[in-house]
C-alpha cells in the first residue's frame, strides 16, 4: 500500500488585475462607488472535463467612514467527477493616509467553504477490469462532502501612478479532505505591485493619455510557488497586455532538468468611463504543450458612482486602475 500526503491549491485568474477582491480584500471599495466585477475562466479546454472557474463579486465604497464592504462568490468544477468548491465570502477593508500623497487599506475576507464531488461520475480501477458501470471500491463510502469557514486578511499602499501590497489567505488552513485524512488547504502568501506609466497625453488632454503598467504577482502556497509578471498597454479606449507565468529560474523538479514555465498570457480589452471587457488566453509553455488547449478567460467590471444631487468630496485619492 503506497502512503503519500495530497495538498489542496487555489485557483487563479491569468487576469488577476480585473479580479481585485480575490487577489486582496484589501482592495476593496477602492472603486469609484459601486463595482460589480465578474472573472470566468476554462483551463485547459482541450483535455476531457476542463477546470471551470467562476468568480462574481460586489463592493461599495464608503468613503466618509474610510471604509469599503464587499461580497464574492466563486465557483470552481474540475475532472470527471466534478470536484466542485463553492466559496461565499464578506470582505472589509479600512483606509487611512499616510500622506498627501499615499494611502495605505487593509482588508480582512471572511469566507464559508463548500466542497463536493459526483460519484457517478467517477471511473474507478475495478470498473475498467470487470468492464462495469457500478465500482464497489469501499472507498466509495468514505467519501462525504465538506463545508468549512475561513478567513484571510491583506495590506495595500498605493498613490496615483502605482501600489505595491501583500495578502495571507486560508490563515486557517482548513482541512479539505473528503475521505477524512489530511489534506490542509496550506496559507497563501502573495506580494504584488505595479506602477502605471503615462506615454504621451495627446491633443485630448489627460484624460486620453496613452501609459503602460507593468506589474507583478507572487504567490507560494505549501511546496509551489509562482509568478505572473508582465505589462498593460492602455490607449483609450483599448488595452492590450502581455504577462509570463512561472519561475524562470527555478526547477519545478530537482531530479530532472525541467524548469518551471507555465504559460504566457495575452490580454485585449476595451475600457470606458463606468465599463469594462477583458479577453485573455494562456498559450502553454509547460509539458502539456498545445496539447492543454491553454486557457480562455473573460473578465467584466462595472464600475460607477451613484447619482447625487450634490456630490461629496473625495477624502482619499483614487487607486491607480491597470
Amino acid at each position: 500500500m503506497n502512503v503519500f500526503k495530497s495538498h489542496s491549491q487555489d485557483f487563479q485568474f491569468s487576469q488577476y488585475h480585473e479580479a481585485p477582491l480575490y487577489l486582496n480584500p484589501a482592495f476593496t471599495g477602492l472603486g469609484k462607488m459601486h463595482r460589480f466585477a465578474l472573472n470566468t475562466r476554462i483551463q485547459w479546454p482541450s483535455l476531457p472535463r476542463a477546470y471551470q472557474t467562476h468568480a462574481l463579486s460586489y463592493d461599495y465604497n464608503l468613503d466618509h467612514l474610510n471604509s469599503g464592504f464587499g461580497m464574492m462568490l466563486t465557483r470552481d468544477v474540475a475532472g470527471s467527477g466534478n470536484l466542485g468548491n463553492t466559496n461565499a465570502s464578506f470582505l472589509y477593508s479600512y483606509r487611512a493616509s499616510i500622506n498627501r500623497n499615499l494611502v495605505i487599506s487593509t482588508g480582512i475576507q471572511f469566507a464559508y467553504n463548500f466542497t463536493g464531488l459526483n460519484q457517478n461520475g467517477l471511473t474507478l480501477g475495478d470498473q475498467l477490469l470487470d468492464d462495469r458501470n457500478v465500482s464497489f471500491d469501499s472507498e466509495l463510502g468514505n467519501i462525504q462532502n465538506i463545508q468549512y469557514f475561513d478567513f484571510s486578511g491583506g495590506m495595500l499602499v498605493y498613490s496615483k501612478a502605482l501600489w505595491g501590497g501583500f495578502a495571507l489567505h486560508h490563515i486557517t488552513e482548513p482541512d479539505m479532505s473528503l475521505l477524512g485524512d489530511s489534506n490542509p488547504l496550506n496559507m497563501k502568501i502573495s506580494f504584488h505591485g505595479g506602477v502605471r506609466i503615462p506615454l504621451y497625453s495627446g491633443p485630448q488632454g489627460a484624460e486620453n493619455t496613452s501609459s503602460i503598467a507593468p506589474s507583478f504577482v507572487y504567490k507560494k502556497q505549501g511546496i509551489n510557488d509562482q509568478l505572473d509578471i508582465g505589462f498593460n498597454w492602455h490607449y483609450d479606449p483599448i488595452s492590450a497586455g502581455l504577462w509570463y507565468r512561472g519561475i524562470p529560474f527555478g526547477k519545478s523538479d530537482p531530479n530532472r532538468e525541467l524548469y518551471d514555465r507555465d504559460a504566457l498570457v495575452f490580454m485585449f480589452g476595451l475600457i470606458f468611463n463606468e465599463f469594462q471587457a477583458g479577453y485573455s488566453y494562456d498559450f502553454t509553455l509547460s509539458e502539456l504543450g498545445g496539447a492543454s488547449g491553454g486557457a480562455h478567460e473573460i473578465s467584466i467590471i462595472f464600475d460607477f458612482e451613484a447619482t447625487l444631487k450634490k456630490k461629496r468630496k473625495k477624502k482619499f485619492i483614487p487607486c491607480p486602475t491597470f
